[in-house]
């Protein structure tokens, strides 16, 4: 019963779809850019929350006013400043040394770890050694470097650092990395 239902019903239907074939397919057409629409400007939007975000932490930065997650994100929004991607901030517990990730304009994978101190106190060596187990063996870091906003690495931290492929990036260089007159940790 119902195949011979479906057998009167299929023709009309399709009877009906052939007249009003421009009309469906206008009807697609237009949903089609409506959802184009939309999409572009929801990159469009959340890349300018985006850079709202990330002037208000630089801004931050440069005041020295940051609490740590807010100077993990201070250092993701310096990467994409200076081109890189698939820039990540993955601080926290179980992150296992690495603050930000991200790909550098030349492709290399770079991982920081993120150090917000406050004046006169100095990274030591097992803040380095820490990081250092996991960089490149964990991260696969092409760069790995420790970045603070303390104004000096232990001497013990330095060698220890030197011997492990870190880069150590204390407060003076960071500075001048955030203004554009010292290069970037990947240079």
């Amino acid at each position: 019963m119902a195949a011979i239902a479906a057998l009167a019903v299929i023709p009309e239907v399709t009877r009906i779809a052939e007249r009003q074939a421009v009309v469906l397919a206008f009807t697609a057409v237009c949903v089609l850019a409506v959802a184009t629409v939309a999409a572009v400007l929801a990159v469009w939007h959340r890349r300018r929350v985006r850079a709202r975000d990330d002037a208000r932490v630089l801004a931050a930065l440069r005041q020295n006013s940051l609490s740590p997650s807010e100077f993990e994100e201070a250092l993701a929004a310096l990467c994409r400043r200076d081109g890189c991607t698939d820039v990540q901030v993955v601080g926290g517990s179980g992150d296992l040394g690495a603050d930000v990730i991200a790909r550098a304009p030349d492709g290399r994978r770079i991982v920081l770890q993120a150090k917000r101190y406050r004046n006169g106190r100095s990274v030591g060596s097992p803040d380095v050694q820490r990081f250092a187990g996991t960089a490149h063996t964990i991260h696969r870091a092409d760069v790995a470097a420790v970045v603070t906003t303390a104004h000096t690495f232990t001497p013990q931290a330095q060698a220890y650092a030197a011997k492990a492929r870190i880069l150590l990036i204390p407060a003076r260089e960071l500075a001048a990395w955030e203004s554009h007159t010292g290069p970037t940790p990947w240079d």
